[in-house]
């Protein structure tokens, strides 16, 4: 009778030691080769982290925020990350409720430091640029925030503040499937489009063209870094001139 109960037990464990092995191979080695190898295939620029290049150098991913400080800028939503704003590896927020001293205390510095930034400006400040996100990693600000910063940017460039509020509008992103989110601009995007704008250029009221293209390059932009990211690995063209073309 013991001998059988023993039996039994080992045929159990057998069981149960190939099942584990199974499911390993499978779920810890099979499934995420698969993914991955579809991933880079088909999605490199996603896989990879979003990364954004300009001028053949990494600037920063489209997932993740930065930190922009300076007037001729527009800056990014507070981020509450320790032990420096913006920190990938410690993502969290402040934890802190609406009533609490601590957060009330850090709300009216941002309004402060708003005000102190751009005196001029007395239109109502966007909450989302005096509270941080949950993440405090957020790459995006509400077109609101965005549209409240075109009077300090534009003073410190010196360009007309139609210009800024044409960029903006060009980089609106809308809802996900038109249903999810709520319509939002990149701040890393936004400011690496404002640094090509031309100072003191003229406004046209003549603007949809560039209105429409702008939006379709919004659309373009992850499809275009992914042919970038595959065409590099397969070797192919990306259709820019190579480093080695460009110092001649």
């Amino acid at each position: 009778m013991n001998k059988n109960r023993f039996t039994e037990s080992l045929k159990q464990i057998k069981i149960a030691l190939i099942l584990l092995l199974l499911f390993t191979l499978l779920t810890g080695i099979i499934y995420p080769v698969i993914v991955t190898v579809i991933a880079q295939l088909f999605f490199p620029w996603q896989a990879n982290g979003s990364m954004i290049e300009q001028n053949g150098k990494q600037v920063g991913s489209l997932l993740m925020g930065q930190s922009f400080t300076g007037p001729r800028y527009f800056w990014s939503r507070p981020s509450a990350t320790m032990p420096f704003p913006y920190n990938a590896a410690h993502s969290s927020g402040s934890n802190l409720g609406p009533a609490n001293p601590d957060f009330l205390a850090a709300v009216a510095q941002r309004v402060s430091d708003l005000h102190q930034a751009d005196p001029e400006n007395h239109a109502a400040i966007p909450v989302d640029l005096v509270t941080t996100s949950a993440s405090g990693l957020d790459p995006d600000i509400s077109p609101q925030a965005a549209f409240y910063q075109v009077h300090r940017i534009a003073k410190a460039r010196g360009i007309d503040e139609k210009q800024l509020y044409l960029l903006i509008k060009q980089s609106i992103q809308s809802r996900c499937l038109y249903i999810f989110g709520e319509p939002r601009v990149n701040v890393l995007k936004l400011n690496m489009a404002l640094d090509h704008v031309i100072e003191q250029q003229p406004f046209s009221a003549h603007q949809w063209i560039p209105l429409f293209l702008r939006r379709l390059d919004t659309w373009m932009f992850p499809l275009r870094q992914g042919w970038r990211v595959w065409s590099r690995k397969t070797g192919g063209s990306t259709g820019e001139p190579r480093m080695a073309d460009r110092t001649r």
